[in-house]
């Protein structure tokens, strides 16, 4: 490929920033799309780790990615399960390297990560016809932080398409949203942000 000269100049006055046509809102209600909360996965990179990685490695990446949830890959990119900044942090870790016996710098993502078929995820079929209240609502229902959101490929197989985080809900919904396992109405979730 060719060399192309750049020719640097002055920013011209009244320049205006370009506006993101695939963010997620900054701000959102109860009733808003779902899609308005989901981490769409095709068009921005899922963050992921692979089986046999460290905790340390896998806290260093949520650290340096800004995230708290990794996917976790094994050698043919297929998730084997995933992994939360609660699993690094709370006793788990500690748990674990006492039944196996080893130190905690031995323990890797698979020792405490949730397993595939342990994962519970939301169709993106569903997903596309519910409303933001929905989303927190199943995400408290089942004691959540994170849910996967699945479709169908044009091969038929199953591709993780997106991420919904209550954290991140409730700072597009302007309140502090955490799992509870008590389902909120959706006029509870008004409230919430109104007061």
């Amino acid at each position: 490929m060719p060399t192309q000269r750049l020719h640097p100049h002055p920013l011209q006055a009244g320049t205006t920033v370009a506006i993101c046509k695939t963010c997620l809102p900054e701000h959102v209600s109860a009733d808003n799309p779902a899609l308005d909360v989901m981490t769409d996965l095709q068009r921005i990179k899922a963050v992921t780790t692979v089986d046999g990685a460290s905790l340390d490695n896998a806290h260093q990446r949520m650290i340096h990615t800004g995230v708290r949830l990794l996917l976790v890959l094994d050698r043919n990119g297929a998730v084997v399960g995933l992994i939360t900044d609660r699993d690094l942090m709370g006793e788990k870790p500690m748990t674990m390297a006492a039944r196996e016996h080893i130190s905690h710098d031995q323990l890797r993502v698979e020792h405490i990560m949730t397993s595939a078929a342990e994962v519970q995820v939301m169709d993106m079929r569903e997903v596309e016809r519910a409303r933001v209240s929905d989303v927190v609502q199943a995400l408290r229902e089942a004691d959540r932080q994170h849910a996967l959101v699945v479709e169908h490929d044009t091969h038929g197989g199953p591709v993780v398409r997106g991420v919904f985080s209550l954290s991140q809900i409730g700072r597009q919904m302007g309140t502090e949203l955490k799992p509870s396992g008590i389902a909120q109405s959706v006029a509870e979730l008004e409230h919430l942000i109104h007061h």
